[in-house]
């Protein structure tokens, strides 16, 4: 980071953002520490939040984490925010049909949205998370970079295409060439009392299972209707569209399978469903373009390209159709992207290097 600077530390709770903070203090910068209080304590069903990440106790370990490494800290309430701009927005996209990715949005709009403002007010001259993502500089020194984590089984970086070269100027993943052993043996090395903790693996206002969640918050909004084949013929009876997603291939209760869902129809209601060959998808169009290693996007570039997280990124080519939307071609036919879905692209000879991302909207 070159000088010494007024640092604010994203503190989830968790091993990796204290590991982030111990760092940042070990190096000589005045750290703040902040977590971000997003979700009331109840879980629905009357069920605590707990066990699930953003907890009171998440807080309460993240207290005690900066008290050991003598740094203040704050909890910020959000709870409007991450409403408003993550959970409405969540479960408006799914009852149309669509399947967003929530971690994108919140990363863009609070993260590194709210949270960096307030960081700034506050006089930092960056914000730091525990984020397993690598932010540096290009040859020229015109452009900054995003590059997923040392550790690959680890990688965040798909959730953070969305962040713009203002944002990455001012953010800081101090993890982010480390390994998660590396990370537990800083932690232990540094003293911390929770270097044995486990992570989180739930999506964080959600839990295990997203359609009872969404029955929870949108239930009235569920319409039931048909399930047909690609010929519209009726196989079946459907929840309400929120409840299925491209690619589904359990609990859709039809005889003669297997069946997968390969299309959501908000226009008729309707899941449409066919074997796995009907899945497959030579190209697809996203909207909502966001480079980040490019300032613009030529006619053709051979990319890599991942539509889930945790699948691994295949070879394509993008091409520009304006209104910053794209086309993307498979260089093999792969499963159908759903339309919400983030489709991150990384660059073809350095696979590293994340060129940019746009949500999916059609085949």
């Amino acid at each position: 980071m070159g000088r010494k600077s007024r640092v604010v530390v994203a503190m989830s709770g968790g091993v990796d953002s204290a590991v982030a903070a111990a760092l940042l203090v070990e190096q000589g910068h005045e750290v703040i520490g902040i977590s971000l209080k997003l979700l009331s304590e109840e879980a629905g069903n009357g069920s605590t939040r707990a066990d699930r990440c953003c907890s009171a106790k998440d807080a309460e370990d993240a207290r005690s984490v900066a008290a050991q490494l003598g740094i203040p800290y704050y909890v910020l309430n959000y709870e409007s925010q991450f409403h408003r701009e993550v959970i409405q927005e969540f479960t408006k996209a799914y009852v149309e049909g669509l399947t967003p990715n929530p971690c994108v949005r919140c990363n863009g709009l609070v993260k590194f949205g709210f949270l960096l403002r307030q960081a700034i007010g506050l006089g930092a001259e960056f914000l730091a998370t525990g984020h397993y993502a690598r932010v540096e500089r290009d040859c020229k020194g015109s452009r900054y970079q995003l590059r997923r984590g040392s550790d690959h089984e680890r990688d965040q970086s798909y959730f953070l295409y969305s962040l713009t070269q203002d944002q990455l100027a001012r953010i800081r993943f101090p993890v982010g060439a480390m390994t998660k052993d590396q990370v537990r043996k800083q932690a232990a090395a540094h003293g911390l009392r929770i270097a044995a903790k486990a992570d989180s693996q739930d999506l964080c206002f959600v839990g295990r299972d997203y359609r009872t969640f969404l029955r929870e918050h949108c239930g009235d909004r569920l319409r039931s209707g048909s399930i047909t084949d690609r010929t519209g013929r009726i196989l079946g009876q459907h929840e309400g569209l929120a409840l299925y997603t491209v690619g589904q291939r359990n609990g859709l209760g039809l005889a003669g399978g297997p069946f997968y869902v390969i299309r959501l129809d908000p226009k008729n209601n309707e899941v449409v469903v066919g074997k796995m060959d009907d899945l497959l998808r030579s190209e697809f169009v996203a909207e909502q373009l966001n480079l980040v290693a490019w300032d613009r996007l030529s006619p053709e570039r051979p990319v890599l390209v991942k539509v889930r997280s945790r699948q691994a990124a295949m070879p394509a080519t993008i091409l520009p159709l304006g209104d910053s939307r794209i086309r993307v071609r498979w260089h093999q036919a792969q499963p159908a992207a759903a339309p919400g879905q983030a489709a991150v692209f990384y660059d073809a000879s350095e696979p590293d290097l994340l060129v940019g991302g746009a949500t999916v909207v059609a085949d």
